[in-house]
């Protein structure tokens, strides 16, 4: 058990988090199945256990410290380590400019995508740590990069949700800063941006696929041992902060 790299999905029993485990699975990974719903997250692991992928489903809700701290303790008492954390649950909310967005929907959006990563990376790296090498994505977007967003000639520049987009520039710094902190470890820090995939989260209007935004994840949590660190990627390589 000990040799079997673990990596652990967090909102992985739909969409582009399922997709990751999917192909992290094939590459002889046991992916552990972070959802909410722990029913949900048990039709995951059925789904992708027909495929011949090792999986198990954890309740977990990174809005809620008891819930990460018990899931925890679920894979230590397992597993002994974590090889992987995606931090891939995310939510998005508005509906409207800036200045319509108010202050719950601005709470509520960072409790999940800024809060979460941070309470789940903080959590989880002594497991980490305790991997021979170890690896932390950290999904964000295109729409978190201040680069592009200042750009009025970029594709997205008229997608300004401001509690959204603000999250994953939030998260990309969580990125920097935790990467620079491990730079002398084995471990290795990134931020992946997915695309504009196809998902719940935007009313399946994206037009890529959970496979192709699974793309960067995976490659990110499989580096090798001279890979970058802190850095933010696509697919087709970095992306300006």
């Amino acid at each position: 058990m000990a040799d079997k790299k673990v990596a652990l999905i967090t909102g992985a029993n739909k969409g582009i988090g399922k997709e990751i485990a999917r192909q992290l699975g094939v590459q002889g990974f046991t992916v552990l199945i972070g959802a909410r719903d722990a029913g949900r997250g048990a039709e995951a692991v059925a789904d992708l256990t027909k495929d011949g992928i090792e999986a198990q489903a954890i309740q977990l809700e990174v809005t809620d410290q008891a819930s990460i701290e018990a899931a925890v303790v679920k894979v230590e008492a397992d597993y002994g380590k974590l090889d992987v954390l995606v931090n891939n649950a995310g939510v998005y909310f508005e509906s409207g400019a800036a200045s319509e967005t108010d202050i719950e929907t601005f709470k509520k959006t960072y409790d999940t995508n800024v809060f979460g990563v941070f309470a789940m990376i903080r959590a989880f790296l002594p497991l980490v740590k305790k991997a021979e090498v170890g690896r932390i994505v950290n999904m964000s977007s295109g729409l978190g990069s201040i680069t592009q967003n200042s750009d009025p000639n970029w594709a997205f520049a008229a997608a300004k949700p401001v509690a959204y987009n603000s999250s994953k520039s939030a998260v990309n710094a969580i990125t920097v800063i935790f990467a620079a902190e491990l730079k002398n470890t084995p471990i290795k820090v990134n931020a992946a941006d997915p695309g504009y995939v196809a998902t719940d989260l935007n009313g399946n209007s994206g037009y890529r696929t959970v496979e192709q935004g699974a793309t960067a994840a995976v490659r990110l949590a499989t580096l090798p041992a001279d890979g970058p660190t802190g850095g933010y990627f696509d697919e087709d390589g970095a992306i300006p902060w």
